[in-house]
């Protein structure tokens, strides 16, 4: 009933969000005279988010902060890692590399949907959760977000932003690889990275057309191509293949649709 009151205050939220069922929480994220804190939404990601309906609520609201969404992505994936239909479909063995990866991707989709002055706070938080990995970091590159990539940088290697956000867009390598040894990249994924930070350089200054799957391609080259061994190599791969299919099925679906 507090919930669905015409106008609640942040303090009131706040309370709600701490203390409210998941119920009221559903009333809360549905009132549109509900002030609610950022800190609010995280309380409530935390304390609800394996719950589907107040997911939905959460994810429904334009103002919930960046990092409570990829709390939620990952209670989706806890979700469907102990859902026994998705063991009985993949194989118990496999249900968690298939929902870890599936996060992964999601992660990268829900850049796209974060402000760039979000980047920061979503950047500490997959920090924090362990979730920032050189191969995380190494896949937003290969998708060309670069800006995140950036914000990354910056706050790994305590840089100011403005010089990352120049070497990136146009710094000698020898200053890249200082920059990245600096963030705790290892040597053997400096070549890559560069490898496609060039690319993406050409394709903002309008002098070449590329995507992920040709960027993937180059970087697997650089490796020693489709026959590269090792963890780095497998993780480019996969991202290429990743790519391939994507472009597949969006093929497929445009000549389904002409069809049509």
């Amino acid at each position: 009933m507090i919930a669905r009151r015409p106008t609640l205050s942040m303090l009131v939220s706040a309370a709600l969000a701490e203390t409210g069922e998941a119920e009221a929480c559903i009333a809360l994220l549905a009132n549109g005279g509900a002030e609610i804190a950022s800190l609010s939404f995280r309380r409530m990601a935390e304390r609800h988010g394996d719950i589907a309906l107040v997911r939905e609520a959460l994810i429904g609201d334009a103002r919930l902060p960046s990092d409570c969404r990829h709390t939620l992505l990952v209670k989706v994936g806890e979700a469907l890692a102990r859902s026994p239909l998705v063991a009985a479909l993949v194989g118990r063995a496999r249900v968690e590399k298939v929902t870890r990866d599936a996060c992964t991707r999601a992660s990268l989709t829900l850049i796209d949907a974060t402000r760039a002055e979000e980047y920061v706070a979503l950047v500490e938080h997959l920090r924090l959760r362990r979730d920032l990995t050189t191969g995380f970091l190494i896949r937003t590159v290969a998708h060309g977000k670069v800006d995140f990539f950036g914000t990354a940088l910056v706050v790994l290697s305590g840089q100011d932003a403005t010089r990352v956000r120049a070497l990136l867009a146009r710094g000698q390598d020898v200053a890249l690889t200082a920059l990245f040894r600096r963030a705790g990249l290892a040597s053997a994924t400096h070549g890559v990275i560069l490898c496609a930070l060039k690319v993406w350089r050409e394709v903002a200054n309008g002098t070449r057309l590329a995507g992920v799957q040709e960027v993937s391609w180059l970087m697997l080259q650089e490796l020693g191509g489709p026959s590269g061994t090792g963890d780095l190599a497998g993780l480019v791969k996969s991202i290429h293949l990743e790519a391939l299919r994507e472009n597949a099925r969006g093929h497929a679906l445009a000549i389904a649709s002409e069809a049509a």
